[in-house]
């Protein structure tokens, strides 16, 4: 399926490495300008070279997402320049530690927390006006199978990725009258430096590289998806409906 995102304006956090760097690359490849946002400055330039290599474009936007005030002035900005945002791309996230809920240190779980749930929620605030102004806005927001699993070990990732799809849910159902898209997807093992600090022992190769996993996204931020509130998973390729609960 080819999707044109020509004249469409792009937000992807964690733009510098894995999944939002390929996805801001296939965004870019599609006609979209990318609004790329992460905190290492090398890895966007790199990003921004590869843009450019495929003829795209991009604002390179470098800052932490621990920074709330940096992330409500994105809003603003965006406005500034272009007056609406038609794609939302939530993918940064942390991993924190793999422990023992009672043995993870405050600061520990405060960060991911933080993170993974506190920035998704004002990026979400601070981003909801201008893609309510495209005519197609559509938000995705990257979760894990972490969020229904639960295993021992994943307390503060998996209650993380369980709170941004409850967000994604909940913003669906407050939007669903618009022309605003929202949807949650799982991407599945991938190979990214997250998934290296959590299975150490595991050969990368073994796992699907984070271009494939990108490329199997495209589709869920375009034009043409009509579906909303929905969780769709990556495996083995192919995008897959999840049936969440009513």
């Amino acid at each position: 399926m080819t999707i044109n995102l020509k004249d469409r304006v792009a937000v992807v956090t964690g733009a510098s490495r894995g999944i939002g760097y390929f996805t801001a690359l296939e965004l870019a490849k599609a006609g979209a300008h990318v609004v790329a946002c992460a905190r290492t400055v090398g890895g966007l330039e790199e990003l921004d070279d590869a843009i450019k290599a495929v003829g795209g474009s991009a604002t390179l936007v470098p800052f932490d997402l621990a920074d709330m005030a940096a992330i409500d002035k994105l809003g603003g900005a965006i406005n500034e320049r272009w007056g609406k945002l038609d794609i939302m791309v939530a993918n940064a996230g942390v991993l924190g530690t793999i422990s023992p809920i009672g043995h993870v240190e405050a600061k520990v779980f405060e960060k991911v927390m933080n993170i993974n749930v506190n920035a998704t929620w004002r990026l979400i605030r601070t981003l909801e006006p201008l893609l309510i102004k495209s005519d197609a806005g559509r938000a995705l927001i990257l979760s894990s199978s972490a969020a229904h699993k639960c295993k021992p070990f994943w307390g503060p990732y998996s209650a993380s990725k369980a709170a941004v799809e409850a967000l994604a849910r909940t913003w669906a159902g407050e939007t669903q009258r618009l022309p605003l898209r929202i949807l949650s997807v799982d991407p599945g093992a991938t190979r990214t430096a997250m998934r290296a600090q959590a299975m150490p022992g595991e050969d990368p190769e073994t796992v699907p590289h984070p271009a494939e996993v990108a490329a199997q996204l495209l589709p869920l931020v375009g034009p043409d998806q009509t579906e909303t509130g929905k969780l769709y998973i990556v495996r083995e390729k192919k995008i897959v409906d999840y049936r969440l609960p009513e």
